[in-house]
């Protein structure tokens, strides 16, 4: 059993090594609890145009009598695609596979 965890714990400290993996968020001013996200947009009219987006997305979603969005603006559109491009840029996949491997780690030490 005391193999068996030391092998465990030194996957676990080669796992630990590999915290450069963890590059989505940025740490804010050396605040604990504060971080930033980079998001790649071609200009302020892309931005907007994302924003607005989420924003009609968001009231369409949480107002069922919200069919029209013409009192609030006259292009009701949403752009669907933009809001895929927004998700698929906050996905932290490196972040991910150091979750898995952990998570693999841990099973194996509650598998007896």
């Amino acid at each position: 059993m005391e193999i068996k965890d030391t092998k465990q714990a030194a996957d676990f400290f080669e796992l630990m090594n590999k915290t450069k993996d963890f590059r989505k968020l940025k740490q804010e001013n050396n605040s604990e609890n504060s971080f930033s996200i980079k998001l790649k947009v071609s200009g302020y009219n892309e931005l907007n145009l994302m924003v607005s987006d989420l924003l009609k997305a968001s009231i369409i979603l949480l107002n069922d009598e919200a069919k029209s969005l013409s009192s609030i603006t006259a292009n009701t559109d949403i752009n669907v695609m933009t809001l895929l491009e927004i998700a698929l840029q906050l996905l932290p996949e490196q972040e991910m596979e150091l979750l898995d491997d952990l998570h693999k780690i841990y099973l194996d030490s509650n598998a007896i």
